[in-house]
């Protein structure tokens, strides 16, 4: 067996609780498992890294910032939000069960070394600022810096 040191690398497309969820649970494992491990946050994604300030200077951008607030304690499921509620729901239902909340999991992430990275040109297209997203995220790049570092993974996941 080789001593070279495996790589995993997830893009995280969707904002919503759930695959939020599979997306640091995953990496979260593959870092403790001694893999290097990054996150490519785009879009709707980038909710889970954002701190959750409104964002936007234009009018497009301030609607998308009011409507798709950022932050990882707003993210929701996606199926059966009921206006927020649902979130409370899982949340409370997870909490009973014992299960990691998504904040602690993102922090476990970081002090796991997984590197976060956050898509320039969806944050461009959505007002978002680097100031807008926490400060453990890395770099703001573009896709060609993801598949370079897709291409040089043995895990590539797409959530």
């Amino acid at each position: 067996m080789s001593d070279e040191v495996k790589k995993c690398s997830i893009v995280v497309f969707s904002g919503d609780m759930d695959k939020v969820f599979a997306g640091f649970i995953i990496a979260t494992t593959a870092a403790a498992m001694g893999m290097e491990t990054s996150m490519f946050f785009t879009f709707w994604g980038l909710k889970a890294i954002q701190k959750g300030n409104l964002t936007g200077k234009g009018l497009f951008g301030r609607m998308i910032g009011l409507m798709n607030r950022g932050g990882i304690n707003t993210i929701g499921p996606s199926r059966f939000n009921f206006g927020g509620i649902g979130r409370w729901m899982f949340k409370k239902m997870m909490r009973d069960k014992g299960v990691t909340p998504l904040e602690e999991l993102r922090q476990a992430a970081i002090d796991l070394d997984v590197r976060l990275l956050a898509c320039q040109m969806s944050l461009d297209v959505m007002e978002i600022t680097r100031e807008d997203l926490i400060d453990e995220v890395e770099d703001c790049v573009g896709a060609a810096t993801y598949v370079a570092e897709a291409m040089g993974a043995e895990i590539t996941l797409f959530i």
